[in-house]
């Protein structure tokens, strides 16, 4: 059972690792090199199908599908890690305040993480594009917003298991701060749970900016997205099926790697997944 266990690990690690690495490379290598300007109008060359005019064809402007999934990657990266290490940062502090000082505070921050999990991203960003506009801040900040009670709740949860160890009674008990207390000796106990969560809310993030994108919430025009992409596929389905079946495949690649690679580091990360593999 214990081999089992970690070839499925290590197929996961793997799997995930290789898709994410391809996301990774696409996006670093679209800031360099193209094969085609991405903007370019060529509208003698609109709708071509795959291999016809590129490896996978023209959208409705003539512009090379292939040239706008790689600059859609960077633009989708540039919007999701930012987002979600913002709410990382945010959320983190506010379940390590929570789990350290319990009582009225906890109470409080558990209560308005609920208020703010209760509007999705979508919604957040409607109210955002309303005050400050339409755009990539504006789907960073909506993003940002919606992972800060995710990371609350799960730094809160780990947090508190922390407290209870017998080294942590014992820093305690010779008058160590609260605070150098839970930056020295409960942040890197956690450091395991919170990089699998990032990974995870990553996959998420990249979802989220596609369907803002899909809804004009996200990245503007001319700059590519893979949401966009999919809304301006919807006209010519009949016609040219592979503008939404390409930055779909790219959506769903990325988002299946990430989290394949979360489920993987959390196999590796977590002893206590570790042990019922060896005792079973």
């Amino acid at each position: 059972m214990t081999n089992r266990s970690s070839l499925r690990l290590n197929a996961a690690l793997v799997i995930g690792g290789l898709l994410t690495a391809l996301l990774l490379g696409t996006a670093l290598l679209s800031l360099v090199w193209t094969p085609e300007v991405p903007t370019r109008v060529r509208v003698a060359m609109r709708l071509r199908a795959p291999l016809e005019a590129g490896l996978l064809g023209t959208d409705h402007f003539g512009r090379d599908v292939v040239s706008l999934l790689m600059v859609g990657a960077w633009n989708s990266l540039a919007i999701a890690w930012p987002a979600v290490l913002l709410g990382a940062a945010i959320g983190t502090a506010i379940g390590c305040a929570a789990a350290a000082w319990k009582g009225i505070a906890d109470e409080i921050a558990m209560r308005v993480s609920d208020v703010v999990f209760a509007f999705p991203a979508v919604l957040s960003a409607i109210m955002i594009g309303a005050l400050m506009g339409s755009g990539p801040l504006a789907a960073i900040l909506a993003i940002a917003v919606f992972n800060v009670p995710v990371f609350a709740r799960v730094t809160r949860g780990v947090a508190l298991q922390v407290w209870t160890l017998d080294y942590i009674a014992a820093a305690r008990a010779i008058g160590k701060h609260p605070l150098r207390i839970t930056w020295e000796d409960v942040i890197p106990n956690i450091a395991g749970a919170l990089i699998v969560q990032v990974t995870i809310q990553l996959a998420l993030a990249i979802l989220t900016e596609a369907g803002l994108s899909y809804l004009g919430l996200g990245v503007r025009p001319p700059n590519p997205s893979w949401g966009r992409m999919l809304s301006d596929a919807q006209t010519y389905l009949s016609q040219a099926p592979h503008l939404a079946i390409a930055p779909g495949i790219a959506i769903a690649l990325s988002v299946l790697g990430l989290n394949l690679l979360g489920d993987g580091l959390r196999d590796a990360l977590d002893p206590t997944l570790k042990d019922r593999g060896a005792a079973a």
